[in-house]
Order: C-alpha cells, then sequence, then structure tokens
C-alpha cells in the first residue's frame, strides 16, 4: 500500500491512522459488547508488520506505552482502599491468595505438562492468576453489582491480587538485574531498596502531601497534572533505584490515596489512562507475530479452558468450604475467569529482561484475548448461565451456608410489609415506619454494609439479591399483606411480579418506576401498584413550596 506507506511515513499522520482505526474498532467493540483491552490489541495487530505495517515510529509508541502503564499503576494505588478487603472478612484475603496459589500451581504443571521450560511455564502459570480489576469493575458498576456480596468480595480479592502482583514485579526487578551471581542478594537489596522507598512515600504523604494538594487542589487542572507528574517521577525514581518503575507509579497512587481530592484526581486521570493505554496494547500487538501466534493455537486454548473454567472452580471450592451459597461463589467466581492488562505487562516485561521468547508472549496474548472475550459475556449473562448450571453447583456448597445465613434472619412468622431494596427510597419508607410499632415489617438488600448498618439498629432485615432465583425460598412472603421493591432496574422488578403471581402471592404487591418507558411493562401486571418516587417527592414538595410562598406573600 503505497500512499498508506507515505501518510504513516510521517509521525503525525501515523498517529492520525492509529486513533482512526483505534476510533472505529472500538465502536466495533462497543457493538460486540467487548472490552477495549480486546479491540485495541486487535487493533495493534492490525497497524503491525504482519498486517497494514504502518507503526514506523515504534519509540514514540513505547514511550506513550510507559507512560500509561505508569498512569494505569498510580490510579490502582489510588483506588487501593484495604478496608473493602476488612469489611469483606477474611474471605477476601484467602480466595484471593487461594486463587493466585493454586491457579499459579496448577498452570505451572500444566506448562510442563505441554513442554514448556521450568522459566517458562513460571511466567505463563503467574500470568495466569491476575484477573483485570478494571474491567470486572465497568461489568459489575454497569449491572449494578458492584455492591452486592458477590461483587464486594471479588473487589477485595482483585485487590489482594493488585498487591501480589506488585510483590512479584519487585522480584522480577531483581531478577532482571542479576548477571549470574547472587539472585538471592540481589531480591534482598531491591527489597531493601523498595523498603526505604515505601518509607520516604510515606514520610512525603505524612507531611507534604496534605499542604501541596490543598494548595493545588485550587486549580483542578494543576491537580491533576501534579498527579501525573508525581506518578511519572517517582515510576522514573523506581527504575533509577533499580526495579520496576510500575512500582514507584504504585506507590505515588497509594501516597493520594488518603487525600480529600483522590476521587477528584481519579475521575480526571481515568480518560487520560484509557488513551494512554490504547498505546500500550498498539505497542505489544506490533510485536506479535501472526504466524508464531498460530503456532501456539492449541497450547493457547488449554491455557484459555483452565482459565475459563479452572478459575471460577477454584473460587467456588474456596468459598464453598467457608460456608458461602453456591450462587454467591459462581458469581464472584466468574470474575476471575480472564486474565488482565498486568499479566500483559507481567509477560512484557519478562520479554525485556530475556527471561521469555516472543512465542511464550505471544501465547500470554492470545489467552487475555480469548479469556477476556469469553469471560466478558459470561459475567453479562451470569444470571442466565446459573439457572442453567446450578443443578450440578450443589457439590460446592455445604449443607448449612451458615455465612449467608447468618445474615438472613427471616424467621417463617408473619410481617405485615416486606421491603425489597433498603436504600433510599426504601429506606425512607422504613424510618417512617417507625411511627407505627403495631406494623411489623422486614427489609432485604443486596449491600452487605446496609444489612449490617439496620441489623446494628435492631431492624429485622436479610441479604438478599433479587436476581437469585431461590430468593424467594427464604423470604416467608405468603403471610405478608403487602410487598414493596423500590429496585430501580424493571428487568428486576419484572422478574419478582412473575415469581410471585407463579407462587400464587394474594397480597398487594407495589414496584418502583424510575422511568416512564418503564411503565407498559408494570402496568401489564393487574396485581402490581406502581410507584414513582421521583414524582412524588416533587408532588410532596410541592406542597411545601406552595405553603411557603403564601405564608411570605401574607
Amino acid at each position: 500500500m503505497p500512499l498508506l506507506d507515505e501518510i504513516a511515513a510521517h509521525p503525525f499522520h501515523e498517529f492520525a491512522i492509529i486513533l482512526l482505526l483505534a476510533a472505529l474498532l472500538g465502536g466495533l467493540g462497543q457493538l460486540l459488547r467487548q472490552p477495549l483491552i480486546v479491540m485495541f490489541i486487535a487493533l495493534g495487530i492490525l497497524v503491525g508488520p504482519s498486517m497494514l505495517d504502518v507503526v514506523k515510529s515504534k519509540e514514540n509508541i513505547e514511550l506513550l506505552a510507559e507512560i500509561g502503564i505508569a498512569v494505569l499503576l498510580f490510579i490502582v494505588g489510588l483506588k487501593l482502599d484495604l478496608r473493602l478487603i476488612k469489611s469483606t472478612g477474611k474471605i477476601a484475603l484467602l480466595t484471593g491468595l487461594g486463587q493466585v496459589l493454586f491457579t499459579a500451581g496448577i498452570g505451572y504443571l500444566i506448562g510442563l505438562a505441554l513442554g514448556f521450560s521450568q522459566l517458562h511455564s513460571f511466567y505463563i502459570a503467574v500470568a495466569l492468576t491476575f484477573s483485570s480489576t478494571i474491567i470486572i469493575v465497568k461489568l459489575l458498576t454497569d449491572k449494578k453489582e458492584i455492591d452486592a456480596l458477590h461483587g464486594q468480595i471479588a473487589i477485595g480479592f482483585l485487590i489482594v491480587q493488585d498487591i501480589v502482583v506488585i510483590l512479584v514485579m519487585i522480584v522480577l526487578s531483581a531478577l532482571a538485574r542479576d548477571g549470574g551471581g547472587d539472585v538471592w542478594g540481589d531480591i534482598a537489596a531491591t527489597l531493601g531498596a523498595s523498603a526505604m522507598l515505601v518509607a520516604a512515600t510515606f514520610v512525603f504523604m505524612r507531611f507534604v502531601i496534605p499542604r501541596v494538594s490543598f494548595f493545588l487542589a485550587r486549580s483542578q487542572e494543576l491537580l491533576a497534572l501534579f498527579a501525573v507528574a508525581w506518578a511519572v517521577g517517582l515510576a522514573s525514581l523506581s527504575q533509577l533505584i533499580g526495579f520496576s518503575g510500575e512500582v514507584g507509579a504504585f506507590l505515588a497512587g497509594v501516597s493520594l490515596a488518603s487525600s480529600p481530592f483522590r476521587d477528584a484526581i481519579g475521575g480526571r486521570l481515568i480518560s487520560l489512562r484509557d488513551f494512554l493505554l490504547l498505546f500500550f496494547f498498539v505497542n505489544l500487538g506490533v510485536q506479535l507475530d501472526l504466524n508464531v501466534i498460530g503456532a501456539m493455537v492449541p497450547q493457547a486454548l488449554v491455557f484459555s479452558l483452565f482459565v475459563l473454567i479452572g478459575n471460577p472452580i477454584i473460587v467456588l471450592l474456596i468459598m464453598g468450604a467457608m460456608g458461602y451459597r453456591k450462587r454467591t461463589g459462581f458469581l464472584a467466581g466468574l470474575t476471575v475467569a480472564q486474565i488482565s492488562e498486568f499479566s500483559l505487562i507481567f509477560a512484557g516485561l519478562g520479554l525485556q529482561v530475556g527471561h521469555l521468547d516472543e512465542e511464550t508472549v505471544g501465547l500470554i496474548t492470545l489467552v487475555g484475548l480469548i479469556t477476556i472475550g469469553l469471560s466478558t459475556y459470561m459475567i453479562l449473562y451470569s444470571a442466565k448461565l446459573y439457572e442453567w448450571l446450578a443443578p450440578m453447583l450443589g457439590v460446592f456448597e455445604r449443607k448449612d451456608p451458615y455465612r449467608e445465613k447468618k445474615e438472613q434472619l427471616a424467621e417463617q412468622q408473619r410481617y405485615d410489609l416486606i421491603i425489597f431494596g433498603m436504600g433510599r427510597f426504601g429506606g425512607t419508607i422504613a424510618q417512617c415506619l417507625h411511627a407505627y410499632p403495631d406494623i411489623t415489617w422486614m427489609g432485604i438488600d443486596f449491600d452487605p454494609q446496609v444489612v449490617r448498618r439496620w441489623q446494628e439498629e435492631g431492624r429485622t432485615i436479610m441479604y438478599g439479591d433479587i436476581e437469585d432465583p431461590d430468593l424467594l425460598d427464604h423470604v416467608p412472603w405468603a403471610n405478608a399483606g403487602a410487598i414493596v421493591s423500590t429496585i430501580p432496574v424493571v428487568e428486576h422488578s419484572l422478574r419478582l411480579l412473575t415469581d410471585l403471581e407463579r407462587h400464587g402471592y394474594k397480597g398487594e404487591v407495589f414496584v418502583a418506576q424510575m422511568n416512564e418507558r418503564d411503565a407498559p411493562f408494570l402496568e401489564a401486571f393487574d396485581s402490581a401498584h406502581i410507584l414513582r418516587p421521583h414524582a412524588m417527592a416533587a408532588e410532596s414538595f410541592h406542597a411545601t413550596l406552595v405553603e411557603t410562598l403564601k405564608r411570605d406573600r401574607s
């Protein structure tokens, strides 16, 4: 393509082509409901030497990719909330560490069985252990499951994985410096240097950042600029003292994690992160040889099946043994059914230090493409997938799944009212009922923190997810005079109405309608009374407003 070669000969034109193709492939990914990571790697292959051969200024691409990784690790550190691990109890820690150890151990044995060397098997096994926090948080947020029990547990053990990958990178930095000498000495020296860096970062975080950030926060643009400069600067310092720049960027984020401006910083850097990561995945794709990847397809399929099936089973086993229901374990397990961008960064570091060859990096990348692509659909359609597999998952559940039963205080007694969803609307209804002690009620919510808060007040509330097909088996709905659902998702309300109708419920049912377009679906149920929270709030305020205006006139 002479014209394409002529256009791509200038770096500006080259980047214009890359960005236009990125937008086109991103739109295709949106239609296919695929994460941008998959499309960006495909873009790298498309513009690489195996196909269009657009990329000529590789140094510029590599520089932007390096800055992108620094910003990514900075945001991971910025969002690191160890309190989340504490709030989900030891399950997050044990599941996270257990999944890492089991996956790495079994993955290592599979690598050896497929003929890989011990070193290559080790790298492949470690790469298989990491799951994408970015993708999982995005998918769970879109499905409004981020606050559900399985969502909080999943985020908890993903944080554990993030900490493990940072530790692995520190050790890798020591191995990279080893020139055939004392490896353990190099590891000790690197750990010592990292301890000094952590201490220096803590001092800076304690005495400098609070004063500097309040001054910089007068300008949001300056605050974002300082954050990027701090991330890249600490990454550069980390490299200068002998280990991975990613570690320095991560510590830069951790140092600002306690700042009151962390959300403002994170919000402004998300788009920059996504833009710069485009060049990391382009750079990765450019280095891939399609002929090499093609030769690795059989091995990649074996590892992909292990990640897609084996990882969720490992989580199911651990959570089942700890007393969680099979559904919670299954939904949490699906979040580890893919490898992450960290796996690809880890493989890239292995290639840089000479531990891996292009074939092995291509294998890990192919596993990433397969597992990220398929696991996305698995998570999106997790409810239907669970319904299909539920009869086979009983082996992963104790006869008494006591951890969730402790949350379920629903004795088989009569309640006048059952409220599904104890958020702002449902919680307000419950607060109003305090004035009527003769009315008995119980609440149901899928956020463990909400459940715990109401239980501490002595109220009858249980943990329950309205998407759970077995939920009504644990709720004393049959004798309730009325059921109120404040769930804002119309699909969930329709499911509840269908289940209650199928079970022959004779009481009154009230469901919330948040959008006018949902009205025809809810009105199709004759038994449903439709609540419109926004309209109700406006009507209540209207009366107060009119009275205020009349009083002011008089």
